[in-house]
């Protein structure tokens, strides 16, 4: 990348340490994701960027005790689970509740979900991509949910959460992540009941938004987006997940800070991330006007720091900026798969739904997506900095070039058929412009 020094893999796994092992977890409205917003912000200062903080309200996931049993061949046998965020705990009180097996994939094409009603709900998958069906979720009132994260059939219960905007509108009943093996052997062992313990819940708190603008010489040139987020999910560390991204914007605030720009760059660190882009809806609500009428194009970093694996893009813009953007990676040996699929679960999403064209960057190693995904076990050991460093290099040297200024190498629009999707996406999941 001529005129830029190469990232510093050094420089990379230094921020990294800090916010995995120094800080650690980094769970939305804790004071510990603030500590990561405020080691962001000095961090980036030092590179020379105008540096502003945006706080606002979340539910912070607030756990001291998660306790599940499982009835199995006649004697209650205890399992770990982790609490779904935006969900209530059980306030200390034990519920018991019959088993029942919810096959989701199929089972909301019943017309009567009744059968649910006071029942331990061991649901099969854990993203509901349905208002409705969550709606009628709720209605049926179970007595609590046990959720299997299909996509990764491992012995240990991932960390998520449900969408704010359901839960928002139509409630919520205590709901637990449970590893998929578990839920397995109660299939096979003709488990009967279940009783779930939590104490604590969703408690309110407040997020940030790190901002670092380095200002371009014409205003009318528009802006520039770089994003990734700093919190994490529970249990984890997330140094892929997404301390990598974090400190990526790190690196490109670096190396585009001392070269001259015609637009301005806007490197952004989102809080709360984790929540469905509670963080990034919020700002792009707050902004709406001005990125509708500055934002040029949004490159988020989300998850690309894994050892093995393949690079992926996901556009939601006109062809001819994937055409744009995949030769500055190729040229340095870095090959990317080009996306054109609309993943609303990344922070590039909101900037979509305001119709500044962008994508977002990952990394897989199994056809799920990553094997330590919302584990305890996401450490820096999971990174390869070097790689990081590398793609942190090239994707500035896409920033580098559109802040030069002149006309944009691709048309600022994002085709009819993505955009349908993302409305769809955006009303269902995000409750739309209102947040409901």
């Amino acid at each position: 990348m001529k005129g830029l020094d190469k990232a510093s893999a050094a420089a990379i796994e230094r921020h990294l340490r800090k916010l995995t092992v120094d800080i650690g977890i980094r769970l939305a409205g804790a004071p510990t994701e603030a500590q990561a917003a405020e080691y962001l912000a000095a961090e980036f200062a030092r590179s020379g960027a105008a540096v502003s903080v945006e706080t606002f309200p979340v539910r912070e996931r607030a756990v001291t005790r998660e306790e599940l049993q499982v009835q199995v061949g006649g004697k209650w046998v205890t399992f770990p689970c982790s609490l779904f965020s935006s969900t209530p705990g059980t306030e200390g009180r034990r519920l018991e509740a019959p088993l029942c097996f919810f096959e989701s994939e199929t089972e909301y094409r019943r017309k009567d979900l009744s059968h649910l009603r006071g029942r331990a709900v061991v649901h099969l998958g854990c993203h509901i991509e349905s208002r409705d069906n969550y709606r009628r979720l709720m209605a049926a009132k179970p007595a609590f949910m046990l959720f299997v994260d299909i996509r990764y059939p491992g012995s240990t219960p991932l960390a998520d959460g449900m969408f704010p905007a359901y839960t928002q509108a139509f409630g919520a009943v205590p709901t637990v992540n449970v590893a998929f093996l578990d839920a397995w052997r109660w299939k096979v062992e003709g488990a009967t009941a279940a009783r779930l313990v939590v104490d604590g819940g969703m408690r309110p708190a407040t997020s940030q938004n790190v901002i670092a603008e380095l200002p371009g010489s014409d205003p009318s040139g528009g802006i520039i987006f770089f994003g990734g987020h700093h919190d994490t999910q529970a249990n984890s560390v997330g140094a892929d997940d997404n301390a990598v991204g974090s400190v990526t914007l790190l690196e490109i605030a670096r190396l585009l800070a001392p070269l001259p720009r015609k637009r301005t760059v806007r490197l952004i660190s989102f809080g709360a991330e984790e929540q469905l882009s509670v963080g990034s809806a919020e700002y792009v609500r707050r902004h709406r006007g001005e990125i509708a009428k500055r934002g040029r194009f949004m490159f988020n970093l989300d998850s690309m720091g894994s050892h093995m694996g393949a690079t992926k893009a996901f556009f939601c813009g006109p062809k001819q900026m994937v055409d744009y953007v995949v030769p500055f990676f190729e040229k340095a040996g870095q090959y990317v798969r080009p996306d054109t699929e609309v993943v609303p679960y990344a922070d590039h999403f909101p900037f979509a739904a305001a119709g500044v064209p962008g994508l977002f960057m990952h990394r897989c190693n199994c056809l799920a997506g990553r094997f330590f995904h919302h584990r305890p076990d996401d450490d820096m050991t999971r990174v390869s900095c070097p790689l990081v460093a590398e793609l942190a290099t090239c994707a500035a040297a896409v920033g580098a070039d559109l802040a030069r200024g002149g006309t944009l190498p691709f048309p600022k629009r994002i085709p009819a058929p993505q955009a349908r999707r993302i409305k769809t996406f955006w009303d269902d999941l995000y409750g739309g412009w209102e947040g409901k």
